[in-house]
């Protein structure tokens, strides 16, 4: 109790609320945004904390931290876009939940999975920070490459229809990985001689232009049959209880695979999404309706991506080594204020720890206020006639696009994707595993290299290792049933077809 008052000293001054509630703001609107996402809000925000006391600093980015991760679910849901790379999966039932009319209701289910993923992961965070921080570090590259490569089985059951047009985009995505300066050799890979392609692809544009700029070119081309904002029932609306409750074990679910990978550094939310949307695919009830406006998708992704942000946390605060990209910001800032994460964080200034863990609690609150509240003004938003709507969807689009990495190629890159996906959807092939490989392509390489690296090149070594040999045996048994599961279905496909 005596840590608790400590704790709760800091909050004595009322810029701290201020600041949780600015943070919590921003970081909504930032993960809306497509293209900003949480690094880039965090870092937009880091010159005001240079004046801000230590602990206004700390609420700003904490607020930050856990809502920008959710604010992309938003436009997710509403204009098939997600703000950021962690919402990707939820395009996939969110969309298709606004289409139908029910875009109050999904933004509902995003809203309450994201704050019961931020709360249950909180709760494994003060439970078990400093054990859990230490069993992170057992997992090596050898480890984590096995995690991903689990997480990119989910190409398969996110191709259903045809699978082979979904390993095709995953391989591409891939590709794309692999095309720039080595980072290890400082060679340069499939450039072709041209000096554009030097610099290599990154996500944020391939994703923007494959989702929100496709988006814009398909209803161009279709000249306006999409539903408008209206149509769609834009607001915010609470599953019944009942619903809840039913889906209970997708909740648990996804919120222990979400705080898991996030507690594992350099894995981050992408891995966690899309092996928490490939377990639902295995073992949801509604499993046959992922992909069509299913609830379980959208539990499956958000409460996923937000309950990574407080395991991300355990290994920041705990170890002081970063989980993702955010946390790495956040350590930064810690450091600069005079706070160390690590031994002396946890075992000398438990107090700050706590005062944390009270900061993040009160963002997933603020995130759900937040929720509401700008569920209401896109409802305003999208009743903007179509045309002038997607002309600020393309110029966000852009902008995003280019504030990334400030490289005018970048703009090409992410024209050229809304071409592309363009054509995709013509031709009925999935966008989702393109942005699957492109995503976890980069830590799939560095992991590898890593662990053949350590091991002088012996391949053998990811077999032997004890955290990734069960992992691999999992994947093997889900690439073998989805494998017998499509045989026995091909009979009934091609009588249907025929």
């Amino acid at each position: 109790m005596e840590l608790f008052y400590s704790a709760l000293g800091l909050f004595n001054s009322p810029t701290v609320f201020v600041a949780l509630l600015i943070g919590g703001i921003w970081g909504t609107v930032a993960g809306v945004l497509p293209g900003m996402g949480t690094v880039a809000a965090l870092i937009i925000a880091l010159p005001f904390t240079f004046a801000m006391p230590t602990e206004s600093a700390m609420a700003l980015f904490m607020a930050i931290y856990v809502t920008s991760v959710y604010g992309g679910s938003i436009s997710a849901i509403l204009i098939n876009t997600p703000g950021t790379p962690q919402s990707a999966a939820t395009v996939l039932d969110g969309y298709p939940m606004a289409q139908a009319g029910k875009a109050d209701l999904a933004i509902g289910w995003a809203t309450l999975a994201s704050f019961i993923g931020g709360i249950f992961s909180l709760i494994i965070l003060i439970v078990a920070a400093p054990a859990l921080a230490r069993v992170s570090v057992a997992f090596g590259p050898s480890a984590i490459f096995a995690i991903v490569l689990f997480a990119l089985t989910c190409i398969a059951w996110l191709s259903s229809g045809s699978m082979a047009k979904g390993l095709l985009g995953g391989v591409l995505g891939l590709f794309l990985t692999t095309v720039g300066q080595d980072n290890y050799t400082g060679m340069t890979r499939f450039s072709f001689g041209s000096d554009i392609m030097r610099g290599g692809f990154t996500l944020i544009p391939i994703l923007i232009g494959l989702f929100a700029l496709s988006e814009v070119y398909h209803r161009a081309l279709l000249q306006g049959t999409h539903r408008t904002g209206a149509e769609m029932n834009v607001g915010f609306r609470l599953p019944p209880l009942s619903d809840v409750i039913a889906r209970w074990k997708e909740l648990l679910r996804a919120c222990s695979i979400g705080t898991f990978i996030g507690i594992l550094p350099g894995t981050g939310a992408m891995a966690a999404t899309f092996v928490s949307y490939t377990a639902a695919k295995k073992f949801s009830p509604n499993r046959d309706k992922l992909g069509t406006g299913e609830p379980d998708g959208l539990i499956a992704s958000e409460a996923s991506n937000n309950a990574v942000t407080g395991g991300a946390l355990i290994p920041t605060m705990a170890l002081g080594i970063p989980g993702d990209g955010g946390t790495l910001v956040l350590l930064g800032v810690l450091t600069i204020k005079g706070i160390v994460p690590g031994f002396d964080l946890v075992n000398n200034n438990p107090h700050i720890l706590t005062a944390a863990f009270m900061m993040v609690l009160l963002a997933n609150i603020i995130m759900f206020g937040t929720g509401m509240l700008s569920a209401r003004l896109f409802e305003r938003l999208l009743r903007v006639p179509e045309p002038i709507l997607m002309g600020l969807i393309l110029l966000f689009s852009l902008v995003g696009a280019f504030v990334v990495r400030g490289n005018p190629v970048d703009l090409i890159v992410c024209v050229v994707a809304g071409a592309v996906g363009v054509l995709l959807r013509l031709a009925r092939y999935p966008i989702a595993p393109i942005v699957i490989g492109v995503a976890l392509g980069f830590i799939f390489e560095e992991k590898l290299r890593q662990g053949l690296i350590a091991s002088k090149g012996n391949i053998w070594t990811f077999l032997t290792d004890p955290i990734a040999l069960p992992i691999f045996g999992l994947t093997a048994v889900i690439i073998a049933a989805t494998i017998v599961s499509n045989v026995r279905q091909y009979p009934q496909t091609k009588a249907l077809k025929e």
